[in-house]
């Protein structure tokens, strides 16, 4: 499966469950960490905790398993790396905070529903 596959079915988990401001950052051109960085705000703990779950079952069920998972049950940021796709789940204070948007300005920023 390509990376922007995978990052279509993270966007599609993230909508599932009702993520706040998802955005696809399309940073294969700039780095060689990856192809997308996915990025998403949660509104409370359960709703983070369900996105990360949600995001990781629909790519078990592809055969995707993830790299690493930074964060833990009580985290506001959770880093999913899928190696062609690292998926940022945020509080929405955290989100504003670290800002990572705006970090990586030079990659190009695709709005979820356009994957």
């Amino acid at each position: 499966m390509d990376a922007r596959e995978m990052a279509k079915i993270v966007c599609k988990a993230l909508d599932d469950k009702k993520a706040i401001d998802i955005k696809a950052i399309d940073i294969s051109n700039i780095s060689i960490m990856a192809d997308y960085f996915i990025v998403a705000s949660a509104s409370n703990q359960n709703q983070l905790n369900a996105m990360q779950d949600e995001v990781d079952r629909l790519l078990y069920e592809q055969g995707i398993h993830a790299k690493s998972i930074e964060g833990n049950r009580q985290s506001t940021w959770v880093l999913m790396d899928y190696e062609d796709v690292i998926v940022h789940l945020f509080s929405e204070e955290d989100r504003l905070f670290y800002d990572l948007e705006r970090i990586w300005k030079d990659g190009i920023l695709i709005d979820a529903k356009d994957l």
